[in-house]
């Protein structure tokens, strides 16, 4: 039998050729669930700044099961015991590990559901295919939630130093153009062994970590916080506050989608569980419910809502004005005022009352490595040291820091004191 026929090849920029053996892991690709993260843009809303950023969702999952190709299979060649099912089950973790994210990635995830993260859709969504699978999947889920016997599979999956950050890091940085997010995967993952059960680093792989913490900062500084970013999604998020708005007001609204007016009109909570329903009518929903419905909004009656709509498909965003401390209220106060007028220059209907669609305060936050809850462990001499006492610079310390930074996003004709 032709050797060929018993794999698929995906081409990928970033890891090169992704050989797939043909069996489950194959089948679930090709699974409806897993074929609409094509439709799902790995970075949001960030092609607003970096005009190539359009990568998907869906090639982020296939680079992540690529490097847990790698990682298992260097772990194996290290004489960890790594049985046939626990491989399987810790790649059909890896690659649905996302699944359950929303359109446009992280900037919707909290306005269609209730009391929600992607987390708790991505496991909700990965038992169902357990039991459309006859429960090929059960290693899988045990891996998945931290169940399973054999922890070091987990951290593979979620932790300080997980296939999901090295994969996205290295992808988002090729398509944004931010060389500085590049990061020496192969030599994490040549240096990463299991000692007493869990992840850890050869002391030879230390200055990779270091520059992959530091990555990690400035990717947060430079692409998944920069301001603009920030700015479109206050401006989608506000869209669908609108929306919501107006159909509790009573108003009839079109949709284009109708698994979007399902939760716009619904709005289901996950605070006990995630219903069949909301699973069926959320994985009908990708970018392109959002976008053509936000076409449609632009030619609604409601001013504020055609409004918003025009200024997001058209680029009119806002502008972000960062603070190194909180907005005073004398602050605050000024830019409402400067904000009315300029709303009622636009003659948007009642200022007072729609200011909250136009004017914002916020703040980001961003931890490059959480060293107090799952650290990056060194070993060195046989014994598992803590990242940042292992590193030979001062400079780790500093990033274990949380950087905090205060903003006011408001329309671009005024001026935000800050």
């Amino acid at each position: 039998m032709d050797k060929s026929t018993r794999y698929k090849i995906f081409n990928d920029p970033i890891h090169g050729f992704i050989t797939v053996p043909k069996g489950p892991i194959l089948r679930l690709i090709d699974h409806p669930y897993v074929q609409r993260l094509r439709r799902v843009r790995q970075l949001g809303l960030g092609y607003l700044v970096f005009p190539a950023a359009e990568h998907s969702r869906f090639s982020h999952a296939l680079g992540a099961l690529e490097l847990g190709q790698r990682v298992l299979n260097n772990l194996k060649e290290k004489d960890t015991t790594i049985s046939q099912p626990e491989f399987d089950g810790t790649l059909m973790a890896i690659l649905l590990h996302d699944v359950g994210h929303g359109p446009l990635s992280h900037t919707l995830e909290h306005s269609l559901i209730k009391d929600f993260n992607h987390e708790m859709m991505s496991l909700a969504i990965m038992k169902k295919l357990n039991q459309e699978f006859d429960g090929a999947l059960d290693t899988a889920v045990s891996i998945f939630t931290n169940q399973y016997k054999k922890k070091f599979l987990h951290q593979l999956i979620s932790s300080q130093l997980d296939l999901d950050r090295l994969d996205y890091l290295r992808r988002d940085s090729f398509f944004t153009g931010v060389s500085e997010g590049s990061v020496g995967i192969n030599r994490i993952l040549k240096t990463m062994r299991v000692f007493k059960g869990n992840i850890v680093i050869e002391k030879k792989g230390i200055y990779a970590i270091e520059n992959y913490i530091i990555a990690r900062r400035l990717m947060y500084m430079q692409v998944y916080q920069h301001k603009t970013v920030l700015s479109a999604d206050f401006l989608l998020k506000k869209i669908f506050d609108r929306v919501r708005y107006l159909i509790d007001s009573g108003i009839k609204l079109d949709f284009a989608s109708p698994a979007l007016q399902y939760f716009m009109k619904k709005q289901p909570s996950a605070k006990k569980m995630i219903s069949a329903e909301v699973i069926d009518k959320y994985t009908q929903l990708d970018d392109h419910d959002v976008y053509l419905s936000i076409k449609l909004w632009q030619n609604n009656p409601d001013k504020v809502l055609s409004d918003l709509s025009f200024r997001f498909l058209n680029r009119r965003l806002y502008r972000t004005s960062f603070s190194d401390r909180k907005f005073s209220q004398s602050a605050i106060k000024k830019i409402r005022e400067s904000t009315l007028k300029q709303l009622k220059k636009l003659n948007i209907p009642e200022p007072e009352k729609n200011l909250e669609y136009y004017l914002g305060f916020e703040n980001s936050y961003s931890e490059a490595y959480k060293y107090k809850n799952k650290s990056i462990w060194i070993l060195e001499n046989e014994k598992a040291i803590e990242f940042s006492k292992a590193a030979e610079t001062k400079n780790i310390i500093a990033l274990t820091e949380p950087v905090i930074k205060h903003y006011c996003v408001h329309l671009k004709e005024i001026d935000a004191i800050v």
